[in-house]
């Protein structure tokens, strides 16, 4: 049998594996580990350059907010890098940052990622639409790969 042609036990197409399939962006993810670092280390590469007169003149509150800005700048980039994806046998499960939605197939009709999005976005049976930050338009081919293996799992269902 050629690559890519076995079904999943549901019987659907699995467009390069069997079921669950899981699509994450790698930009984002890349960009997020890299500013992540970077932003740990010029904050500890800072704290360390300031002299030891400035760091005792600042205060208990002072540091905690300096700390809290980091750590929101951090929660920030790992709510972008856990974006994701995943189509199951029952349907597919969203995470677009802290927020997960779960559809079953009947509920998707269709999958888009125009040129120029941001992300995919994946059309409802009730009549709304929901972005799909797992699929990144910045990631070129390997997105528009990613929409047509969903389309084609859409369309199974």
């Amino acid at each position: 049998m050629p690559a890519g042609s076995e079904t999943s036990p549901s019987g659907r197409d699995s467009a390069g594996g069997p079921l669950p399939h899981t699509w994450r962006p790698l930009g984002v993810r890349l960009a997020g580990w890299i500013f992540g670092v970077s932003l740990l280390v010029v904050v500890v590469v800072a704290w360390l350059a300031v002299p030891a007169s400035v760091r005792d003149a600042t205060s208990f509150l002072q540091r905690v907010t300096l700390l809290g800005f980091l750590v929101l700048g951090l929660a920030i980039m790992h709510a972008l890098m856990r974006c994701r994806v995943t189509a199951h046998d029952d349907g597919l499960t969203v995470i677009n940052g802290y927020r997960r939605h779960e559809f079953a197939w009947a509920q998707v009709l269709g999958v888009s990622l125009p040129a120029g999005a941001p992300w995919a976005t994946l059309d409802l049976a009730d009549g709304t639409t929901v972005s799909a930050m797992g699929i990144q338009g910045s990631d070129g081919q390997r997105a528009r790969d990613a929409v047509r293996e969903l389309r084609s799992l859409i369309d199974a269902g």
